[in-house]
């Protein structure tokens, strides 16, 4: 497994959204500055890139509320490479002033015009297209028709369009095809734009010996494309709402618990097809990363559900999961089995196993380790080799911040298990205990290379707004940090 390392040192990469690049167009791209990234890391001596989900991000900005787990973001899609293919021109592009951050609404508004235009230049007789059409025809066929539905019925949810819509009835569904083709070509088409820069991207990081870690979240969002294209994969009612719901049980964090909503899968139905949708997901996911990280995995051992329509999540039932059998049945059918267990909230027994079993790396949060005693699992004396050490996540704060907030407690702890070395910030001394690990692999937010403080954070859970926007700056990636990374990293990669 490529997580184990080729060394008995282990290997260290960075984390980082494709949102948070630089750009002239108000968000990160698959353009020039992505390359440059991959440059950064080459330089730095790092061996990953670590992402989040770049499929469609829906409410909130986030992409683990998604149209579809298939496709791709089409606000990535770089703007100055369709100009180099000559589908734009540079008059085409009209001047904007755009935040540091990124503001959605207004890059949509800015670059939803230009992809149009580019759509409507591209020859769709193109035979990559072509061949991109035949080769994803499992899931982008539905996706384009189930955007172009959305998009005439101003953004109803699918459960809300009439019946024959609804239930894909042929006849209705052949009568929409006729009628709003140009509508559904665009869909295609952004798609193709979007996974051929992404696979040229991709190409580059082969060549400069970065890997690319990508992101699969568990559920998927009831109002999407997996759902209406596959609903008898779901537990839905005959109205095509859910039956039952995701999210967790009451906790010290929260009386009432977290009522997610995405639907819960049918596991009877999909075992009699040896698990076909998610074997699709996977082996997706399997030709355009080198690993997979696994969003939630504990549901595979065991998870919650909740009746649709409940007001909290106080009322659940914990269900068993699918365990091994389903690794042992999907995975001969992907590219590759390089798979991240996130098992966090998962320390239960059942879960624990399953880790074990499937010899999955887990997740070792080095922010969780000081809020108990010197046997916390987070603690890097307590680990095992096979796991993949963090400062934090893009759910977490940056160190800088988190550190800001500790109690005396955990700040006592801090002192007495982290290594003092002079003028050493906390961070850095964070980032360093975590690479000196015999965690096979040390993943750090860049945030944390650049010592930010929690305004830079990338996700709040719980939060609705202000999430998924924070980018920097090209003048950030300087010399200074690249030497400041090799140092910390040291006797990885």
């Amino acid at each position: 497994m490529l997580l184990k390392g080729r060394n008995k040192k282990g290997k260290s990469g960075i984390l980082l959204a494709l949102s948070s690049l630089p750009s002239n167009y108000g968000i990160g791209s698959l353009g020039i500055e992505a390359f440059k990234f991959i440059d950064f890391l080459k330089k730095s001596h790092q061996s990953y890139w670590q992402l989040l989900p770049l499929c469609p991000v829906g409410k909130g900005n986030s992409p683990y509320s998604s149209p579809s787990t298939f496709a791709g973001e089409i606000l990535y899609i770089d703007i100055d490479l369709l100009i180099k293919e000559g589908l734009l021109s540079p008059e085409d592009i009209k001047e904007a002033s755009f935040p540091k951050n990124t503001d959605y609404k207004m890059v949509r508004e800015f670059k939803l015009p230009l992809l149009k235009k580019a759509a409507d230049n591209f020859n769709t007789d193109n035979k990559n297209f072509l061949e991109f059409k035949k080769d994803n025809a499992y899931w982008l066929e539905d996706y384009c028709l189930f955007m172009a539905i959305k998009q005439v019925e101003n953004g109803l949810s699918f459960d809300a369009w009439k019946d024959s819509l609804k239930y894909k009835l042929p006849n209705a569904i052949n009568e929409f095809k006729l009628n709003h083709k140009k509508e559904i070509d665009f869909f295609h088409i952004t798609q193709y734009f979007f996974y051929c820069q992404f696979l040229n991207l991709k190409a580059y990081a082969d060549k400069n010996g970065i890997s690319l870690i990508g992101d699969i979240p568990f559920y998927v969002c009831f109002d999407s494309a997996d759902v209406w294209s596959n609903p008898e994969c779901f537990k839905l009612g005959r109205d095509m709402t859910p039956v039952l719901v995701a999210g967790v049980p009451p906790d010290v964090f929260s009386s009432d618990g977290q009522l997610w909503g995405n639907p819960i899968y049918d596991w009877n139905y999909q075992r009699k097809n040896d698990y076909l949708w998610w074997r699709q997901r996977l082996f997706h996911y399997s030709r355009l990363f080198d690993v997979i990280r696994i969003d939630h995995f504990r549901a595979f051992a065991d998870f919650y559900t909740i009746a649709y329509g409940s007001e909290n999540a106080r009322m659940g039932v914990w269900e068993k999961g699918e365990g091994m059998h389903f690794w042992n049945t999907v995975t001969p059918y992907l590219e590759h089995s390089n798979i991240i267990a996130e098992d966090l909230g998962g320390e239960t027994p059942e879960v624990q196993k399953l880790v074990i079993d499937s010899g999955f790396p887990n997740m070792k949060i080095l922010q969780f380790a000081f809020d108990s005693d010197l046997k916390d699992p987070f603690l890097p004396k307590n680990f095992s080799k096979n796991c993949v050490c963090y400062t934090g996540t893009h759910d977490n704060d940056t160190t800088f911040g988190w550190y800001e907030t500790l109690s005396k407690k955990e700040k006592i702890l801090f002192e007495k298990t982290v290594p003092k070395i002079e003028k050493f910030s906390p961070t850095k001394r964070l980032i360093l205990f975590g690479m000196k690990s015999k965690a096979n692999t040390v993943i750090i937010p860049l945030q944390d290379y650049l010592e930010l403080p929690s305004s830079c954070r990338m996700n709040t859970p719980g939060k609705a707004y202000g999430n998924w926007i924070w980018r920097f700056e090209t003048k950030d990636l300087t010399e200074e940090l690249i030497n400041l990374i090799k140092n910390l990293s040291s006797g990885r990669n």
